[in-house]
């Protein structure tokens, strides 16, 4: 595998840093804690962690509120820390990707403070500032994701800035070339560093129209955000040329990578490739809006690869910080109740236990071999691979801004709650009599001693189905076929060379009869630990079971 690429063949794994591993005790994760836990990453054969951010921050939005784009927050630990961390994960060949936000900062940060300081000012224009209309009235109607207005006036000066989320979170004026070319030395002073990439965040809000004009009118829903259209505030047109000036620095170090979050449909997703010259990954957020049904997974899949560039390579995710977690989503027998939309409580009861194949862990199951044998690059949430549920956060102790400023439904705590290492009272996760967040519950066995113990867990099927990803061309670099399947069931052929991988994955709660052609078996993995070795490419699969077959013609 002399041309292996990491980002491109390999699995990265997401850390969000607060609920990893807290190693001094303060109820909170860290840096020190993520080093200490760096052999569970090795062992379970991941390439890269992504870590959520770091950086100094008052946290009204847990890091997304970047006030120095160049250091650490003292909360989890010091440059010296990071250093320790990035040398010792790169000792285990494992890659580290921060999370870079480059659309707005804290109105904390030290460019605020001067850009608000007077009209005048040197860093005045490196914000967006404008007057209020004659009548008093807001610049333009643009609304903030959090809830109101998009626009703060500010005593100070008289004017009134641009935020599209909490009022601390000033946007960035990307039209002046200043500050785009201070954000592009934030890049290059990780990249020095040794940090291999960045997953970006809502790339596509850092360029807005010019004009500032304001969006047409999409009546219909209960929530401020959801009744414009966002003609003018997101994805414009000038967004492509910062993009390819961010893959031209990338480009100048060796193997780095780019990972964009575009909230807008595939097509527009696909756009953000460029000519193999912007991103070199778009999020592909369209199976955290599926509900469970194999024909809707296969629309998917298709469309992404039908939508994308010559050249470009797919990446598909089941769960992240933002969303509930697919083991809590799909925790429902097959024909119960689908998935509400992102943030809705809907889902997010705890499903039956760990080792019970049907239901909740057999859907995390199967859901597990699809994203692992996909083509494109899968992205892993932490705690996915024990199968981590949602965790019900009481009111009082709510901490998503989401929740306080709009309504408790729609924190985005339950699915970033600390991650379950053992079966002790905190979970391994702190010796702090509290932690920042509940611990649980969990169903029972959902930590990783535990199943590490057990051959036949969910921990196992993903080290295997990672080791099988990665020993086999056709699984991490082959091409893509769906295949006829019978109701209910997704079947597809991944092929690189004389070697042909084919999966089959049965999303209905019957059994089902399934050919999967010719060919000698060399290797096979099933979801089902107690499955019947597989003689030939006809089998019968159970209720949400699955099963991925290699074969040489």
């Amino acid at each position: 595998m002399s041309d292996w690429l990491w980002w491109r063949d390999g699995v990265v794994y997401q850390i969000y840093p607060r609920s990893f591993q807290d190693a001094n005790g303060d109820g909170v994760g860290d840096l020190e804690g993520i080093r200490q836990r760096l052999d569970h990453l090795a062992w379970l054969g991941v390439d890269a962690i992504w870590l959520s951010p770091c950086f100094p921050s008052p946290m009204a939005d847990f890091g997304y509120d970047v006030a120095d784009y160049c250091d650490i927050d003292p909360l989890f630990g010091t440059l010296a820390d990071f250093d320790r961390l990035l040398a010792d994960a790169h000792t285990r060949n494992i890659k580290v990707v921060l999370d870079w936000v480059p659309n707005h900062t804290s109105d904390r940060h030290g460019w605020f403070v001067e850009s608000r300081a007077s009209r005048d000012n040197a860093k005045r224009d490196w914000y967006v500032w404008r007057d209020a209309k004659p009548d008093g009235s807001m610049p333009n109607n643009w609304t903030s994701m959090f809830g109101g207005p998009a626009w703060e006036p500010d005593d100070t000066t008289g004017q009134l800035y641009l935020h599209s989320f909490l009022k601390e979170q000033p946007d960035l004026n990307w039209r002046n070339p200043e500050l785009v070319e201070a954000m592009h030395d934030v890049l290059r002073f990780w990249l020095d560093r040794g940090v291999d990439g960045f997953r970006i965040d809502v790339i596509h809000r850092i360029a807005k129209d010019a004009a500032l004009r304001d969006n047409p009118p999409a009546p219909g829903s209960l929530y401020t955000w959801g009744n414009q259209r966002h003609d003018h505030d997101e994805n414009h047109p000038d967004i492509h040329a910062e993009l390819r000036a961010l893959r031209a620095i990338t480009d100048s170090y060796r193997e780095r990578m780019l990972v964009g979050e575009i909230g807008l449909p595939p097509k527009e997703v696909a756009t953000y490739y460029g000519d193999g010259d912007e991103l070199h990954l778009g999020f592909n957020f369209a199976f955290l809006h599926c509900p469970w049904d194999a024909a809707r997974f296969r629309t998917e899949i298709e469309r992404f690869e039908r939508l994308l560039p010559p050249g470009a390579w797919p990446d598909f995710v089941l769960s992240n910080h933002d969303v509930p977690r697919h083991a809590s989503r799909y925790g429902q027998p097959a024909g119960r109740e689908a998935p509400g939309p992102p943030g809705h409580q809907t889902g997010r009861e705890a499903p039956g236990p760990p080792g019970h194949q049907t239901g909740g862990d057999a859907r995390a199951r199967l859901a597990a071999m699809m994203l692992l044998t996909l083509r494109g690059t899968p992205f892993l949430y932490y705690g996915e691979e024990i199968g981590m549920r949602n965790v019900p956060v009481p009111e009082d102790r709510l901490q998503d801004p989401l929740a306080r400023t709009l309504h408790p439904s729609l924190s985005r705590d339950p699915e970033r709650t600390p991650m379950c290492w053992n079966a002790t009272p905190n979970a391994g996760f702190t010796t702090a009599a509290t932690p920042w967040l509940p611990i649980g519950p969990q169903p029972p066995r959902t930590d990783v001693a535990t199943q590490r113990e057990d051959r036949a867990s969910l921990l196992w099927l993903y080290k295997n189905l990672l080791a099988l990803r990665r020993n086999h061309d056709s699984l991490h670099r082959g091409s893509y076929r769906s295949l006829d399947a019978p109701e209910g069931v997704l079947t597809y052929e991944r092929r690189s060379n004389s070697e042909i991988a084919r999966v089959a994955l049965n999303f209905s709660d019957q059994p089902r009869n399934i050919s999967l052609g010719s060919g000698r078996i060399t290797h096979q993995l099933h979801t089902n630990a107690s499955a019947a070795v597989a003689t030939s490419a006809d089998l019968r699969l159970g209720p949400c079971e699955g099963v991925v077959l290699i074969l040489t013609t």
